[in-house]
């Protein structure tokens, strides 16, 4: 089995092909690698492909007309990103980024539009992927407008505990390393202010602060904090 088609059958979207199905699809696939901070895509840059990240981490984000930085979405491996290609735009009007060395798989637009008209079952998860990147990033626009500096990043960090969370020592550690500017860029804030509002939680006892490390160590009075409930961990 040929590495290409191993992180093809890992995804869910694809599980359910056939053999000769994911064959054609292997076949006209194409795998690259790319360093840590490294662009996968930029705004402008051709639409001609669906991605699927094999290994690493990605982000997905974009710029203000000022230049400022926003973080829309992490992707894990497994995930598809680069999807709104399929709705016929022709140039990116976001970027992705490794933000750990990672192996893309570039789907071409015409294989993966082939896959939605043979396959209801690709056709449907395709569907739901909009869908849940949709509400995701409708969900946390609500929060940048409705709420305090410190709610969105109480937010923030109840949200990453979720899918990112492990039972540690002391509290949940979150598996996944942001600096500050990172948890701006997300919640809309500053640097400045998203350290102050950290300085304040720990202070509270809250959580811990370790470099590019958070643990936090009353995941129940952080969520009563924001009147949401405790967050399950997802046991990544």
């Amino acid at each position: 089995m040929s590495e290409r088609l191993w992180y093809l059958k890992r995804c869910d979207l694809f599980q359910r092909l056939s053999p000769a199905q994911l064959g054609a699809l292997e076949s006209s696939c194409r795998m690259r690698q790319f360093a840590r901070g490294t662009p996968i895509y930029l705004p402008a840059d051709s639409a001609d492909s669906v991605l699927l990240l094999a290994q690493g981490r990605v982000k997905i984000g974009s710029y203000t007309e000022e230049g400022k930085q926003t973080i829309l979405a992490f992707i894990e491996p497994g995930e598809l990103f680069g999807e709104l290609s399929l709705m016929g735009t022709e140039e990116r009007d976001e970027y992705a980024e490794a933000v750990d060395k990672s192996t893309i798989i570039l789907i071409p637009n015409e294989v993966m539009q082939g896959l939605l008209e043979e396959n209801p079952a690709v056709s449907l998860g395709v569907t739901k992927l909009f869908g849940l990147r949709r509400q995701r990033i409708e969900k946390r626009l609500k929060y940048l407008l409705f709420r305090s500096n410190r709610e969105r990043l109480v937010h923030l960090l109840l949200e990453l505990a979720e899918k990112y969370g492990r039972q540690a020592l002391g509290g949940v550690e979150l598996r996944i390393k942001l600096s500050h500017q990172d948890l701006a860029s997300i919640v809309g804030s500053t640097r400045e202010t998203v350290t102050v509002v950290l300085g304040e939680l720990q202070s509270e006892g809250l959580l811990e602060l370790g470099r590019r490390k958070i643990k936090l160590t009353d995941l129940a009075r952080l969520a009563a904090s924001v009147n949401i409930p405790t967050p399950r961990l997802s046991g990544v």
